[in-house]
């Protein structure tokens, strides 16, 4: 056995910067419907039988299986039947028929079987050896269906006496998703899967480390994928983009119990032999995402269960399967080719969508269908997901396709918490989220998870999405996205960048969802609804934006009608609205950290989430004017609560601000000096009161607004300026004498004030 060269990752992110953006989208992964349609630039033919087992068992995998795991690959002619002339294989028939064999037999893995097949791509010298691996259900956060259906597609080259294989691809959740792929590997090495506990994906381990799965080069060798990364993206510009394996690499992934006709599976009456213990383990199980009242910790780590091995052939060196626990035959593809369908009743995942009035329930179906009926059985090439690597087999291969214009939608799900640097109940930070997440596009049946907390969508067809996240104990995030170049190609609440290839093409698209790439979701616990009621109002709404004093930004999508947003309780939000005429509007809304409405018990979710409602929701001076008066008096009443000895005498002393400012030349603050003249300087108490002279005038430039006075409305709005200027002279005095929390606070609120001032002034609407 040879050893391969150290993986230089800097090397390798080098030589795909040539390749650009443009390349991103890759090719489409044919999943599991014989609807879907591909074309490659030479048709494919069958090979000798002799010829195509002995390829077969050379490159055979070794496959690792999570110690959990329960269905393991099978043949699926013991369970078949005839139907009205048909032969089908009845997930009932599966499911329970597994089991009992299991029970009669005392075999962990009955019948352990992988099929093979072998196409050569015509007047070429590449061929493709494909092993598929058949379990007879499929559980998952997503997906979880009757049958499942895994592939590992190893390219070689046969032009020689001895074959090279050129690139490894796994099969990975469904056609979004980036397959787990591998470039060149060592041809003395055949390829190890490691299999994902119960939706069987299957990741690649290349390494010497032969059951775990390594995603960057570390310890002196090389990583299990060659996939390219997302150069454009700054925080994970050197992660290799693929599924991988998430539970190996440090992430909780909780799973779901399926259900039929409201049901759980193992109740039913039609599976006899199927009991909760059939199913994966209650560790790593939750009822249901919205069960829990905050993201899952305690979840076990991956371990290596059963380790199965092709059977022993003269082509197959014996040490590379000398950890095998299990024998596996290798079949001919052909000899399942007669089964006509894999059936059973739909099985559907429920997704909650967050709405104005009540969440919605976004029910979505998954399914299978057999491998012989989709085009990436007769094309493997049809399933290589990563550009670099399509791009290469076709400049070795003109049979091979360069990659075709695509969208990728990604996004980043983190977990909001509260900021530790802001006062108590007023600020959030975002922070990694170590359970993975799950996304749902409206537009296609088949929701993704998460990998690291990342989330890719490829093949996303051009125009306006509705995106869901959902995550166990988390409240969902819901919002629409413009995907491509359909209308403008892009929108509030997506950064659409074009192709930067050397083809000049536009219409390859890199979409990132949430703020600059970043969903934060928000414990069920912690969460609070933010209703905005966009009906009703005068102006078209057409964005709704949400910021945290501490969190910045934290949604930011596109808006019709009413809409809802889940944020964290312990957060001091500013919602903003924008109109058709590019008219802002901004209102102050400040949760109750403490849900004292919450049944919850411990584990349990709460039976109700709080919400906070804004009613036609206004743009124009008038909003904005309302909002400085809000953010003021409310930064003004938490300078003056430090002062204890003075806080019950900071009401009425503003007389001086009742004084007309249109002439913006009066001293803003008379009041602070009014109230030191009898020697008592009090710095907090001056900026506490400097705080409340801008909120005055800020009222008054509303109410002049509502009025329609716009002249006097903008000198109202000037003396706001000069007023705001004040108040940061103030609190340079009183720095040292404020918690450091509120000054930081203060400071936030300060220019938000001034941002939103000079918005005020520069508004046409009243």
């Amino acid at each position: 056995m040879t050893d391969r060269p150290a993986f230089d990752r800097r090397a390798f992110l080098a030589a795909l910067g040539s390749v650009g953006l443009g390349s991103l989208a890759g090719c489409s992964a044919l999943g599991g419907d014989s609807s879907e349609t591909t074309s490659t630039a030479a048709p494919t033919a069958s090979v000798d039988a002799d010829v195509a087992r002995d390829l077969a068992a050379r490159f055979a995998p070794t496959l690792y299986f999570d110690a959990a795991e329960t269905w393991f690959p099978t043949d699926p002619r013991s369970y078949a039947s005839d139907r009205d002339g048909e032969t089908v294989v009845d997930g009932f028939d599966a499911l329970d028929g597994y089991h009992a064999t299991q029970r009669e037999t005392g075999e962990r893995a009955p019948e352990p079987t992988v099929f093979y097949n072998v196409v050569r791509y015509e007047d070429s010298s590449l061929t493709a050896v494909q092993y598929w691996f058949y379990s007879v259900f499929d559980q998952f956060t997503t997906n979880f269906h009757w049958h499942d259906w895994e592939v590992l597609h190893v390219f070689v080259d046969t032009a020689d006496d001895e074959p090279v294989p050129q690139l490894y691809v796994a099969s990975s959740h469904s056609r979004s998703v980036p397959n787990n792929e591998f470039l060149d590997p060592d041809p003395e090495r055949p390829p190890r899967v490691l299999s994902e506990l119960g939706s069987h994906s299957s990741a690649l381990s290349l390494n010497d480390r032969a059951d775990r799965f390594q995603r960057l080069p570390a310890g002196g060798t090389f990583a299990d994928i060659t996939n390219r990364a997302f150069d454009r993206i700054e925080d994970v510009a050197e992660i290799p983009i693929a599924y991988g394996l998430p539970r190996d690499e440090g992430a909780r992934l909780p799973y779901v119990v399926p259900e039929l006709d409201g049901v759980p599976v193992y109740e039913d009456e039609r599976l006899p032999s199927v009991t909760r213990e059939s199913l994966v383990s209650k560790a790593l199980t939750v009822r249901s995402f919205d069960a829990l009242s905050s993201p899952p910790t305690d979840f076990p780590a991956r371990s290596t269960g059963l380790v199965f091995g092709p059977e022993a052939t003269d082509e197959r060196d014996t040490d590379a399967d000398a950890d095998a626990d299990i024998e596996y035959a290798l079949v001919p593809a052909g000899e399942v080719e007669h089964i006509s369908e894999f059936t059973g009743p739909q099985l559907s995942f429920e997704f909650v969508v967050p709405t104005f009035a009540e969440d919605a329930i976004a029910s979505h179906l998954t399914t299978t269908s057999a491998p012989w009926s989709q085009p990436r059985y007769a094309d493997p090439a049809a399933d290589i997901t990563d550009p670099t690597h399509r791009s290469a087999l076709a400049e070795r291969y003109d049979v091979v396709d360069e990659p075709s214009a695509l969208n990728t939608l990604f996004v980043r799900v983190t977990e909001a918490v509260t900021d530790a640097d802001a006062p108590d109940g007023e600020g959030v930070t975002t922070r990694e989220s170590g359970v993975e997440s799950v996304l749902l596009l409206e537009s296609d049946p088949e929701a993704a998870p998460t990998f690291g907390g990342l989330g890719v969508l490829q093949d996303v067809p051009a125009g306006e999405h509705r995106l869901t996240v959902n995550g166990a104990g988390s409240a969902p995030h819901s919002e629409t996205v413009q995907v491509g170049d359909a209308g403008s190609g892009s929108g509030p609440t997506s950064e659409t960048e074009s192709s930067s290839g050397d083809d000049d093409s536009d219409s390859d698209t890199l979409t990132t969802a949430g703020v600059d790439g970043e969903i934060p979701l928000v414990a069920r616990e912690s969460a609070t609804k933010v209703e905005v009621d966009a009906d009703g109002t005068d102006r078209d709404l057409t964005a709704l934006a949400l910021e945290d004093d501490f969190g910045g930004r934290l949604y930011d999508a596109p808006l019709s009608g009413p809409d809802a947003v889940y944020v964290h309780r312990g957060g001091a939000y500013t919602v903003e609205v924008r109109d058709s005429d590019d008219e802002l509007g901004a209102f102050r809304v400040n949760p109750d950290p403490v849900n004292e409405e919450s049944d919850s018990d411990g584990d349990a979710a709460p039976d109700s989430i709080p919400s906070v409602r804004i009613d036609e929701p206004r743009t124009g001076k008038a909003s904005l004017a309302t909002f400085l008066a809000d953010i003021s008096a409310e930064t003004a009443a938490a300078v003056a609560a430090v002062d204890e000895e003075d806080s019950g005498d900071s009401d009425g002393s503003d007389d001086s601000g009742t004084s007309d400012d249109s002439s913006g030349t009066g001293t803003p603050d008379d009041s602070t000096q009014t109230s030191m003249s009898n020697g008592q300087e009090n710095a907090i108490r001056g900026l506490a009161q400097a705080l409340e002279s801008v909120a005055e005038a800020a009222r008054r430039a509303a109410e002049r607004a509502e009025a329609g006075d716009r002249g006097r409305a903008d000198e109202s709005l000037d003396t706001v300026a000069s007023r705001l200027e004040r108040v940061a002279e103030r609190l340079a005095e009183a720095r040292e004498d404020l918690p450091g929390s509120l000054s930081r606070a203060t400071d936030r609120r300060l220019e938000q004030a001034r941002r939103r001032s000079e918005q005020a002034r520069a508004a046409d609407a009243l």
